[in-house]
């Protein structure tokens, strides 16, 4: 399949079909995953990274266990708007998963999802910094979903 815009990706899911959102990291990767009519995300998982064969596995299971029709996945663009190496790195691995498997990817700019996470976490939850780094992945990916559930998808 291939990296498609918001439209072209949203036209392609079947209703019933959840979003998955992806918060990818160099050590993990969190997850959240939309309800089946496209409006809230919730933080569902997070788990170190391994090989890509590795991580792979795990995502394919999920996609099937949750109905998963399409992939939201964070893009950390810099706060000057160009691309460095952590976005390189997400495209390869987008391109990696595209090559493998039959569903529309979208990049979501996630600027600042980890650290309005984070604030939300310190100032709202009051969690301290191990409980955080334990959450923090899995509600990053949840902001990221959510921030493209609201601009329509």
């Amino acid at each position: 399949m291939a990296i498609l815009d918001l439209v072209s990706a949203k036209e392609m899911l079947q209703p019933g079909q959840c979003l998955l959102g992806i918060d990818l990291g160099s050590l993990t990767i969190g997850m959240a995953v939309s309800d089946v009519n496209r409006m809230i995300a919730s933080p569902l998982m997070t788990f170190k990274r391994g090989k890509f064969r590795d991580d792979l596995t795990r995502l394919m299971t999920l996609f099937e266990e949750r109905s998963i029709g399409g992939i939201i996945l964070g893009l950390p663009i810099s706060m000057d708007g160009t691309e460095g190496p952590r976005c390189q790195a997400t495209r390869q691995f987008a391109n990696n998963l595209m090559a493998k498997v039959d569903l529309p990817l979208t990049f979501w700019d996630e600027r600042l999802s980890t650290a309005a996470v984070e604030r939300v976490l310190v100032r709202e939850a009051d969690m301290p910094r191990k409980k955080r780094g334990k959450v923090v992945d899995k509600m990053a990916a949840a902001y990221i979903l959510q921030g493209a559930l609201d601009a329509g998808f």
